[in-house]
C-alpha cells in the first residue's frame, strides 16, 4: 500500500529536498507541499494524507498549532503528523508532541530514518530519533508542574514492561521479539496502556513514563 504524504516547510530548498526523498521511494508519494502551516492545515483537509510531515518554524501558521488543528485532543478524526526540524533542542518539539505529533525527527536524519518514521506513522506506531529519545523526553517531563495522574486500573506487570519499551522508542516488532510475545499481543498490550493512562498514541504513552519517572 502506498503511503500519501503532504510536506509542510517554509524553506523551498528543504520542501523541495524532503519531496524528491520521499517520492523515490517505492512505496511514498506526496500528494502535496506547502509552504506555511495555514495552507498545509488548509491542504490537508482537502486531501487527507496518511502522514503530514511538519516544520516546527513556519510563518502563518507554525507547525505546533497546524499539528495541533490536525491531530489535537479536541479533532474527531486526527491526521498522523510527524515533525521535523533542524535542532534536537529545539524548545517547540515538546509542545509539538503534546498538540498531537506521532513522530520527531532531525532534517540530518538521513532518507532511510525518513521513510521508516513516516510508515510507522502511517501504521499507528510512533518514531523518535533514537538517540534523543529518553534525554528529550525526560528533559521537558522534569518542566512539568506536576506528574501525570495514576491509572484508576493499575498496570499489569507485562503492561509495565511493554510501557518501558515504547518510552526508550521500541518498536512494535522489536518489543515482540524482546518479550517473545507475538505482534498482535504487543498491539493488544498498547491498546491498553492508551485507555488505562488516557494516552491518544504511543507518544503520549512515553512522554507519561517519563512524567511519572517510570524509567
Amino acid at each position: 500500500m502506498t503511503v500519501r504524504v503532504l510536506v509542510a516547510d517554509d524553506q523551498e530548498i528543504v520542501r523541495t529536498g524532503l519531496v524528491m526523498i520521499l517520492n523515490a521511494q517505492p512505496d511514498i508519494e506526496v500528494v502535496g507541499a506547502a509552504a506555511d502551516g495555514a495552507a498545509a492545515v488548509e491542504l490537508a483537509r482537502r486531501t487527507r494524507p496518511d502522514v503530514c510531515l511538519f516544520d516546527i518554524r513556519m510563518p502563518v501558521l507554525d507547525g505546533i498549532e497546524a499539528t495541533r488543528r490536525l491531530a489535537g485532543p479536541d479533532v474527531a478524526d486526527p491526521l498522523a503528523v510527524v515533525v521535523i526540524t533542524t535542532f534536537d533542542l529545539d524548545e517547540y518539539v515538546y509542545a509539538a508532541l503534546r498538540a498531537g505529533a506521532r513522530g520527531f525527527l532531525l532534517k540530518n536524519a538521513g532518507a532511510d530514518m525518513l521513510a521508516q518514521a513516516v510508515h510507522a506513522a502511517a501504521r499507528g506506531d510512533a518514531l523518535i530519533a533514537p538517540n534523543i529519545t529518553a534525554r528529550l523526553l525526560s528533559t521537558f517531563a522534569a518542566g512539568e508542574p506536576a506528574p501525570r495522574h495514576q491509572p484508576l486500573d493499575p498496570l499489569t506487570d507485562r503492561e509495565e514492561q511493554i510501557l518501558t519499551a515504547v518510552a526508550r522508542g521500541r518498536t512494535n516488532n522489536e518489543i515482540a521479539g524482546e518479550f517473545h510475545i507475538t505482534l498482535s499481543t504487543v498491539k493488544s498490550h498498547i491498546t491498553s496502556l492508551m485507555t488505562k493512562l488516557g494516552a491518544r498514541n504511543r507518544v503520549e504513552i512515553a512522554m507519561w513514563a517519563h512524567q511519572t519517572r517510570r524509567l
